[in-house]
């Protein structure tokens, strides 16, 4: 990954946490690690966690998808969703679970656009994507 790339997607991570706050949602951690790879944000919106998965993409470009929340595809879930039960049990054995509660799960999708000038020309933000 070039380090353009490594930049964009920082910078659309960064955005994401950010209105998320905005939302009143609590950041729990962001680039989660686990023995299977990283989680971009793990969040608290209200009485669920949620996972989110941010991409980023810019409008010119003719890589990839249209829309950059359409790359988390069916391969990208499934790996999601096993990273998110390493990081509960991995959060469960360390104790860090009783520092909040939560009912219920469940995996975002935001994608966010950047112009040729490299500003925000769009944010998506999907709930329950999968």
């Amino acid at each position: 990954m070039t380090l353009a790339r490594q930049q964009t997607g920082r910078a659309a991570e960064d955005l994401t946490a950010a209105r998320l706050e905005g939302l009143g949602w609590r950041i729990i951690e962001r680039n989660a690690r686990t023995r299977f790879g990283e989680l971009d944000i793990v969040a608290l919106n209200r009485r669920t966690l949620v996972f989110v998965e941010v991409k980023a993409g810019r409008a010119e470009s003719r890589a990839g998808p249209e829309r950059p929340v359409l790359a988390v595809g069916l391969q990208k879930q499934r790996r999601l969703r096993r990273l998110a039960g390493a990081w509960l049990a991995d959060a469960r054995a360390a104790g860090a679970l009783a520092s909040f509660r939560f009912a219920e799960i469940r995996f975002d999708a935001v994608g966010v656009t950047y112009d040729s000038a490299g500003q925000v020309a769009d944010c998506e933000h999907i709930k329950a994507a999968f």
